[in-house]
């Protein structure tokens, strides 16, 4: 009797350790389903962004040659002249620019990925805060002197790229622009670059 308890254990014994064993094995692994995900490099559409506007910045440096410089004056009709010269020389220059010339598709999506986080309640206040409005306006038309211009909060400004001297982002309503203050002309827009309710 003594035996087949002594059995009976031994079996008891190896079957809760064939149990344990059989539970520690693991699981057949199952088909994970294959994932697919896009990733947008910025950097190489700013940099485009920015070689257009070196670009631009180089070819009015070479259109100012032989005009007369812009100087401190009193005098309004003086400002105005050297603006509309330059103004027309650019004009000539850029005769085929039209929106996308340097906001292109690609640079005017990862502009607007940019703006999206640092745009709130805040910086939506500070764009109306002076802002024009929309108006009808042309590439390489000028920015009419009647209308205000709109600053462009700190927090936009860094993390937008750098723009050549005397070119400046703007605001019209929520459209983004390049205004060059210099000869006065409007370069390009992004269209709702920011979301404002």
């Amino acid at each position: 009797m003594r035996r087949l308890s002594m059995s009976l254990l031994i079996v008891i014994a190896m079957l809760a350790l064939a149990e344990a064993a059989f539970a520690q094995q693991p699981a057949q692994p199952q088909a994970v389903p294959p994932v697919e995900f896009k990733v947008e490099v910025l950097g190489s559409k700013l940099s485009d962004f920015t070689a257009k506007m070196d670009a631009y910045a180089a070819l009015r440096r070479s259109l100012e040659e032989g005009l007369p410089p812009l100087a401190v004056t009193d005098n309004p009709s003086d400002i105005h002249r050297a603006e509309r010269l330059l103004a027309e020389r650019i004009r000539k220059a850029r005769a085929n620019a039209g929106r996308g010339s340097i906001f292109t598709e690609d640079i005017r999506r990862s502009f607007r990925q940019l703006l999206r986080p640092v745009t709130n309640a805040g910086t939506c206040e500070a764009i109306r805060d002076d802002n024009p409005g929309e108006f009808q306006y042309a590439i390489n038309s000028e920015y009419p002197k009647g209308k205000p211009v709109s600053t462009v909060p700190a927090s936009i400004l860094a993390v937008l790229p750098r723009l050549p001297e005397d070119v400046w982002y703007r605001f019209l309503d929520r459209d983004l622009i390049l205004h060059d203050s210099r000869a006065n002309i409007i370069l390009d827009r992004i269209d709702i670059a920011i979301r404002c309710e």
